[in-house]
């Protein structure tokens, strides 16, 4: 990864204390000593880079993944409680997402005052044409930053200011609000001009790693107009959306600059977890992070030492696994139940700790009175520990701890290959091909179900679709994925009950029953997150989103 720079354009205040409505930030350096410099530049540059988020969206430690119906976090006064006891508003934000103004400001910041005359008096050292060419490279990946925090912000909010140029302090606090779809121009203009002037690879510029490609803004203008094309966006589903979104998609397709591993092929399931998958030639962008042991910390079963659960995930999610024979897993089929864990999609097991499985060469236990299990205070409440990025490799021992550094992606193959089929199929079906779109949503689909050693799905109209959906679900599962497909889809109700396994151990045997274990409280309002009340008391012109 580039090296980590200390900012030393901060002053004494945090920017991560800052509003977006708030002046320029202020520095230690004069323009001219910050642009006046190469290291200066790449210091700023990088600072961009530091709101990229991690930890598949964290709200109060648990993932985003635990507001939605995939899995529930085990500690109740976490922050992700507000959601589901309806106590989420405009006071009491989940999340500091608004922050990303400041990591726009910084990058429209960099736009405005960058300068190559700045560093003219340069040109007589050796290294001055290479320092020059990364400079203007720079340019290239703050526009795709912001681009991509632009894309953060509107699935949150839908419409939202759309700065690009620094404000004065008159101005700041009475910008108005874009639409959505103004904002998705935007980030379409913005990665179709810097697509062509990003490396394919960073073998091709830096010797440096971790850095915006052209593959990430690719992935970008390809996300941004799926979500523009869907419900939530588009309600009078406009066919020519899905068409710009499909072919997004499929010019990352056709670039063949990634692949899809088998999956016990793919360092993306490795048992070291987020240190493996800058292996993986899937992989198209990341957030580098060094040496950590806290999502296993945060995440491995109550038993393990020093370990507090957290994100476990539900029946409900487990259900969506089919059988290796591409069935669904039947509750109803006494062969499924007595043994629920065997034959599964080979997914499953690298997603989920389960009753009788191994982590860390430790048998887990979620049986009634198991070494993992209630009645342990903090013990998983769904019978399911999470597995999926753990690094086994680690060690939360007080006295000798083991870490590791731990990534976070944020753009692979497997989703453009699902984002595609998705497009294509709202578009025109599940089978349509033409001259310029030559592989079909089926296609695309059973790309990533091979890769996962998984039957072909065969199914056609509203059953294609469905299994399309379900397939997004397991496959993106735990990468803060399914809290915005449920949102873009507008199918909010299927969070309200949440699903869990009891398993008792009678007579040798154990005993799986599928229980409801919570009743959460869904609103529409919730499709869009309430805009910050102390934003909207500086700047009345933002309204406040519907219902909130």
């Amino acid at each position: 990864m580039f090296k980590k720079y200390l900012i030393l354009i901060c002053a004494a205040t945090s920017f991560a204390s800052c509003s977006f409505l708030d002046l320029e930030e202020d520095t230690n350096m004069q323009k001219e000593e910050a642009y006046g410099y190469f290291d200066n530049i790449k210091r700023l540059a990088t600072y961009v880079y530091t709101f990229l988020p991690q930890d598949f969206g964290v709200i109060g430690n648990a993932t985003r993944d635990a507001a939605t119906d995939n899995a529930i976090y085990t500690w109740e006064n976490s922050k992700v409680y507000d959601i589901y006891n309806d106590v989420w508003n405009p006071n009491n934000p989940i999340d500091d997402s608004f922050n990303l103004y400041t990591g726009i400001r910084s990058a429209n910041s960099f736009l405005e005052n960058f300068s190559l005359k700045d560093l003219e008096r340069f040109k007589w050292e050796d290294n001055y044409k290479e320092n020059v060419k990364q400079a203007e490279m720079l340019v290239h990946e703050v526009r795709a930053l912001r681009a991509f925090y632009y894309l953060e912000l509107a699935k949150r909010y839908g419409g939202i200011p759309l700065l690009t140029r620094t404000y004065t302090d008159g101005e700041i606090n009475s910008v108005e609000k874009s639409s959505f779809s103004s904002i998705i121009e935007f980030i379409v203009s913005e990665c179709d001009a810097v697509i062509p002037e990003l490396p394919v690879s960073h073998k091709e510029f830096y010797n440096e790693t971790g850095r915006v490609t052209r593959g990430m803004a690719m992935a970008v203008k390809s996300r941004a107009l799926l979500y523009a094309a869907s419900k939530l966006h588009n309600p009078g589903n406009n066919k020519d959306l899905w068409k710009k979104a499909a072919v997004a998609a499929y010019d990352i397709i056709k670039s063949n600059n990634y692949s899809l591993p088998i999956i016990d092929q793919d360092p993306l399931y490795h048992a070291n977890g987020g240190n493996e998958v800058l292996k993986s030639s899937q992989l198209i962008f990341e957030r580098r992070n060094g040496d950590s042991n806290t999502f296993e910390s945060n995440n491995l079963p109550i038993g393990f030492e020093a370990a507090n659960s957290g994100n476990t995930p539900t029946q409900n999610l487990v259900d969506a696994f089919e059988m290796a024979d591409g069935t669904a897993f039947d509750w109803a089929n006494d062969a499924h139940t007595t043994n629920p864990y065997a034959n599964r999609d080979p997914r499953f097991y690298r997603n989920i700790v389960y009753n009788g499985s191994t982590l860390m060469n430790i048998k887990i236990e979620t049986f009634e009175g198991g070494k993992n299990a209630y009645p342990i205070v903090g013990a998983t409440r769904t019978g399911y520990y999470l597995k999926k990025y753990i690094n086994e490799s680690v060690s939360l021992s007080p006295t000798q701890p083991v870490r590791k550094p731990h990534h976070f992606i944020i753009f692979r193959y497997a989703e453009i290959l699902l984002n595609y089929a998705e497009a294509m199929t709202e578009w025109q079906g599940a089978d349509y091909v033409d001259a310029d779109l030559q592989l079909s949503a089926r296609q695309a689909l059973n790309l990533v179900r091979q890769a996962a050693k998984m039957p072909n799905i065969v199914d056609s109209g509203t059953d294609f679709m469905k299994r399309l959906r379900n397939e997004r679900r397991v496959e993106l599962a735990f990468e803060d994925h399914r809290f915005w497909d449920i949102r873009r889809w507008m199918i909010g109700e299927v969070v309200k009950d949440i699903y869990g396994v009891k398993v008792q151990r009678i007579g040798g045997a154990d005993i799986y029953t599928r229980v409801k274990i919570q009743e959460r409280i869904w609103k529409e309002k919730m499709y869009l997150y309430p805009i910050p009340m102390q934003e909207t008391y500086k700047n009345p012109n933002l309204g406040q989103n519907p219902e909130w």
